[in-house]
């Protein structure tokens, strides 16, 4: 079994700064690709940022300069460093790992999701 545990999620005036964490557990062979997407209402989800196990990323043009993606592979964790938050980037954020478990089966799995509000 498998869990992605994200936290960092809350409220921020514009200008503001959060950082997001997703850490991964369970039954984990290896984590090959992991990222952030958001879901805004009425909005398909969409990627945010993306990293690889060897570190290339990835970003949305409407993040790039204010967001950094990053992992710690010791701990099975990836970071979202969001800076200059917007109105526009109000969403439900959610994690996913492109992992290989135990058993050697390789698929996509998703964090719960954690709100992240930008208003003044």
């Amino acid at each position: 079994q498998v869990q992605l545990v994200e936290s960092g999620g809350g409220l921020v005036q514009p200008g503001g700064s959060l950082r997001l964490s997703c850490a991964a557990s369970g039954s984990i062979f290896s984590i090959n690709n992991m990222g952030w997407y958001r879901q805004a209402p009425g909005k398909q989800r969409e990627l945010v940022a993306a990293i690889t196990r060897g570190g290339s990323t990835n970003y949305a043009d409407s993040v790039k300069g204010r967001f950094t993606i990053s992992r710690d592979n010791s701990k099975n964790t990836v970071y979202l460093q969001m800076n200059n938050l917007k109105p526009e980037d109000t969403a439900v954020y959610y994690c996913n790992a492109d992992l290989v478990n135990l058993v050697r089966f390789r698929t996509n799995y998703w964090g719960q999701g954690t709100q992240v509000t930008v208003s003044s």
